[in-house]
């Protein structure tokens, strides 16, 4: 590794950029419930904003490609809210488990949900 300047603050450079090295990479974390709940409610935000802009596309009759983009990227969107709400249920036990549950019957209980709605 090449060495600092002496007395300097500046991170070291990188060999083959000039530039600095990047932050040491750290250990994954699951985010906390409240973290998701929050991301998904944005999520979901975003996609009413978009549904939105189908709406006005559609009223002021726009062509029927363009608005069928629109409604793809609104769908492939809503789609991935659901997904990551399944992802939640299925790392945090706490919030998607019934009183007396056990793991396998909350496994079978996912499941068959995954099956019958995506």
């Amino acid at each position: 590794m090449p060495a600092r300047a002496k007395g300097s603050d500046a991170a070291p450079a990188a060999p083959d950029s000039g530039g600095p090295l990047p932050p040491p990479a750290t250990a994954a974390t699951p985010e906390d419930p409240a973290t998701r709940r929050r991301e998904l409610v944005l999520r979901l935000k975003r996609v009413e904003g978009q549904l939105r802009g189908v709406q006005a596309m559609i009223e002021r009759g726009e062509d029927c490609e363009p608005v069928a983009q629109q409604l793809a990227a609104a769908r492939k969107a809503l789609d991935r809210a659901f997904f990551e709400l399944m992802a939640c249920a299925i790392e945090h036990k706490e919030m998607s488990s019934a009183a007396g549950e056990s793991d396998t019957e909350r496994v079978h209980r996912i499941s068959r949900a995954l099956a019958k709605l995506a």
